[in-house]
């Protein structure tokens, strides 16, 4: 899996059905950690209310991950907080996926307003209601690329730009000294172009370093 989508920042959308309130706070999250620890600030928040249902999908470091090559697993989870089985958290999971989200949690909280709505009733306002928390979500693209470290020197500076850019991988920070340090982000056919071209421009003099391989806003 090269690419997924998550969101940015917290987002909240609220549905009412047959007086019945049911509020959903979407916000990214890290790993199941902060999933959960999200999940009971939300129930801490709304103490009150009758049910916090809850869901989300976090990626998980596999056990042969490392520093430089970091390897993932999905991870989801949902919660019903009492409503009947299967009518809330797997709802709500389900729109989660259906979105393409990953790193996402979203809490639907239910003020209950005294009507009954019956299995369906649940399962259609805990989705439609974090679909609208969806809805109203910044969603971020995040992509699985490579943190590279190119040292050369000031007169092959431009030409990593050049060759950097047209490319279409991204220059980050420079660090000018007796050299240029620039930190770069690409995908593995960027990664090999730059390198093959920077030492060919360069006889060899450059020094490029896979930094990490991880997970990049992109």
């Amino acid at each position: 899996m090269n690419v997924f989508y998550t969101v940015e920042g917290e987002a909240i959308a609220e549905l009412t059905e047959k007086k019945s309130r049911f509020i959903a706070t979407v916000r990214p999250v890290e790993d199941e950690d902060e999933a959960m620890a999200f999940i009971a600030e939300m129930k801490k928040k709304y103490w009150d209310a009758r049910h916090n249902c809850s869901a989300y999908v976090v990626l998980e470091e596999k056990e042969d991950s490392t520093p430089e090559l970091k390897s993932f697993k999905i991870k989801e989870k949902a919660n019903d907080d009492g409503e009947p089985s299967k009518t809330a958290g797997s709802p709500i999971l389900e729109v989660i996926k259906s979105a393409g989200l990953m790193k996402t949690a979203i809490v639907v909280t239910r003020y209950f307003g005294g009507v009954l709505l019956g299995t369906g009733g649940l399962v259609r306002a805990y989705s439609g209601a974090a679909a609208l928390g969806i809805e109203a979500a910044v969603k971020v693209k995040m992509e699985y690329l490579n943190r590279i470290k190119v040292v050369t020197d000031y007169n092959s500076f431009g030409r990593l730009k050049t060759f950097a850019e047209g490319a279409g991988a991204k220059l980050l920070d420079s660090e000018f000294a007796e050299n240029v340090a620039t930190i770069c982000l690409c995908d593995d056919t960027q990664y090999g172009m730059i390198s093959s071209k920077m030492n060919e421009a360069t006889a060899g003099k450059c020094k490029i370093e896979l930094l990490e391989k991880n997970y990049f806003k992109n």
